[in-house]
């Protein structure tokens, strides 16, 4: 029979050669080789897919020891986690998502410093620049530390900031 043949046609697939790599051998068995269903010889046997995957069918489910269902579970067990610590996933689809809410706007560098200096120069302290703005310290500090991103400030404080101290924090 001829290489690669998937043993369902000519002679049947009963024959005595290894459909793989075509050598005679009186031990062939099926293996699922790249989707087909072959009869091989033990050299070629290693390449029976099913048996990589652990589970002896064709059907591509894999068992524990194959890598990529490995990688197929561990992914599934991360979105059930995920799903199950923010309820289900259905709410991105119902709610949706608002970016543009008070966005913060690019900054420029060292916005943080510029903040520092411009509210100590104008005899402030963070509390005082903080109830002038009806804004919360914690967010205040933030920009001044230079981490309004990682903090979660709006862009209105950003602003409000900008007017009330007289400095540019905002690339455009």
């Amino acid at each position: 029979m001829a290489k690669y043949s998937t043993g369902r046609g000519g002679g049947g697939g009963d024959g005595d050669s290894c459909e793989l790599c075509g050598r005679s051998s009186t031990k062939l068995r099926r293996a699922n080789v790249s989707g087909a269903d072959l009869l091989v010889c033990p050299d070629c046997a290693p390449h029976d897919d099913s048996k990589h995957e652990g589970t002896g069918d064709s059907s591509g489910g894999g068992g524990s020891d194959g890598e990529p269902n490995r990688k197929k579970r561990a992914a599934q067990r991360q979105a059930k986690m995920y799903d199950q610590a923010k309820g289900d996933s259905k709410h991105w689809e119902r709610k949706g998502t608002n970016y543009e809410k008070d966005r913060l706007p690019y900054l420029v560098s060292d916005y943080g410093d510029v903040v520092a200096a411009a509210r100590q120069d104008a005899g402030l302290t963070v509390e005082e620049l903080a109830a002038e703005l009806d804004a919360d310290e914690s967010d205040v500090e933030a920009v001044e530390q230079g981490r309004a991103t990682r903090a979660g400030v709006g862009g209105s404080l950003v602003r409000a900031i900008e007017e009330r101290l007289g400095v540019t924090l905002v690339d455009e």
